[in-house]
């Protein structure tokens, strides 16, 4: 099983300061808050909805959030073909996206 978050790779990218990937967990916390609402929004415009799942994946990506990162591309990607995006993977992405930010809360 994949995990939540890679913490070796999160190591790696703030050379094992521990307070900058804190720093970074803190962020992507935020941004996730902040983006999961308008991917959700099936009543948003479906680029616009693009344009979230993009910057999720790509802050994902930087700490190592693979499940995160992998689901917001298939929605992307899903956007951008034209093709609506089944609500179970909206469903799935809120779940890796709880199941992440309880991780990082846990880690203090």
């Amino acid at each position: 099983m994949t995990p939540l978050i890679d913490h070796a790779y999160l190591s790696e990218q703030t050379f094992g300061d521990v307070d900058l990937a804190r720093e970074l967990l803190g962020l992507f916390a935020g941004q996730c808050r902040r983006l999961m609402p308008g991917i959700a929004d099936a009543d948003l415009d479906p680029d616009r909805r693009a344009d979230l799942a993009h910057t999720l994946k790509g802050s994902a990506l930087g700490i190592g959030a693979a499940p995160v990162a992998d689901l917001a591309t298939s929605i992307e990607d899903r956007l951008r073909g034209g093709r609506d995006v089944p609500a179970e993977t909206v469903a799935r992405l809120d779940e890796a996206v709880t199941a992440t930010l309880a991780e990082i809360d846990a880690l203090g």
